[in-house]
């Protein structure tokens, strides 16, 4: 037969196991998803995605097809406008150019010096007819004016001396001629070097930027054309940040908003940055646009192509009615406690929250809807 005692004391241990789980249920069938509104800061924002770069990034080609000659620099060394980083092969265009150098010594005016010096010689001797056969002549005038002579050795005077006369300008004009021929050949050669050291030249890739090289993207003996990237190239100290804005956001932005940016490599921290240009045309296979800022608060070391987030600030408020975006439905009511539908305005909104601007007050409580 059971003792009394013993029942009593079952039960009561029965009932102390079943009260924590009576509480527990009692408390989860509570409206724990019904709040207030809470007065505090609010933040509109666009999200971008995008990219750093150093200022004057860029990628470098050659006009030139060929195998990589010489490479003369690393990655990371730095550059000066006009640095040669490598050098393709091509014995054409070398020939090419000493041709062009022979043909320009050739065409040198002091090579040509002797061609000019003898026609000035020839000059000189025509001068020094024509002076004698004008001294005889004018002699024989003298002389038929006394009737002396006869009328034939006078004109045979003149004749003599209008010969040496046509001949010392003929040689003054083929000396003209020559000269000019021979600074015409001299500028032709020059520029035909010129021609010629530019496109061997170009078989030289050189930095157009001051900098640094931050990638070399073929090796040595690799065959390269002009549509082939060879080279990064960038500020060594100053960088931008390339954000990806979507074009439902783009008429918010402005020139001059401050921008919040998260990065991979930094993560936990904030830094800042401003939007300082605005491309006009948007990416059609990405439907963004591109957009340009530079830090104001920025990493302690930055590389070229580190991704980042950020958010660009529209506007903020403090001590704004706000509630949590997920209690609004279409943006237009919330649900009173009793679960009546509110109109609501709103103000300022973000992905987390909303601003209220009528419809609620601190003391309102609204249901989550759905719950």
């Amino acid at each position: 037969m059971n003792d009394p005692l013993d029942s009593r004391i079952s039960a009561s241990i029965l009932l102390a196991s079943i009260l924590p789980v009576f509480l527990l249920f009692s408390c989860s069938t509570g409206d724990d998803t019904s709040i207030l509104p809470k007065t505090g800061k609010i933040t509109e924002s666009v999200y971008a995605s995008g990219k750093i770069l150093a200022v004057d990034q860029y990628d470098a080609f050659t006009n030139a097809s060929g195998p990589i000659q010489e490479i003369f620099i690393n990655e990371g060394d730095s550059v000066e406008i006009g640095t040669p980083i490598l050098a393709v092969y091509s014995e054409r265009e070398k020939l090419s150019r000493e041709s062009a150098e022979i043909a320009r010594n050739y065409a040198d005016q002091k090579t040509n010096q002797s061609k000019l010096r003898d026609l000035q010689l020839a000059i000189n001797l025509a001068k020094s007819r024509m002076i004698n056969d004008s001294l005889l002549y004018a002699r024989q005038k003298n002389l038929w004016s006394q009737n002396i002579g006869t009328e034939v050795e006078l004109e045979q005077r003149s004749l003599a001396y209008e010969n040496s006369k046509t001949a010392f300008e003929t040689a003054e004009l083929r000396f003209e001629d020559l000269k000019r021929e021979i600074e015409f050949n001299e500028n032709n050669a020059s520029k035909n070097l010129a021609i010629s050291r530019v496109l061997e030249s170009d078989y030289i890739l050189k930095s157009k930027i001051k900098g640094t090289l931050y990638a070399l993207l073929k090796e040595k003996g690799e065959m390269v054309t002009p549509q082939v990237s060879l080279a990064v190239l960038g500020s060594s100290n100053e960088f931008l940040l390339e954000l990806k804005v979507d074009e439902y956001d783009i008429s918010k932005v402005k020139l001059g908003q401050a921008i919040q940016v998260s990065m991979d490599s930094y993560k936990g921290q904030s830094f800042e940055a401003v939007v300082t240009k605005i491309y006009p045309i948007m990416d059609s296979d990405t439907k963004s646009f591109t957009i340009e800022a530079k830090f104001t608060k920025a990493p302690p070391r930055l590389y070229p192509n580190l991704t980042l987030e950020a958010n660009i600030i529209l506007e903020v408020k403090e001590n704004a009615l706000i509630i949590p975006r997920s209690y609004l439905i279409n943006d237009q009511y919330v649900l009173g406690e009793d679960g009546d539908s509110i109109a609501v305005k709103l103000g300022i909104r973000n992905y987390q929250s909303a601003e209220i601007l009528e419809g609620l007050s601190s003391t309102t409580k609204i249901t989550k809807p759905g719950s």
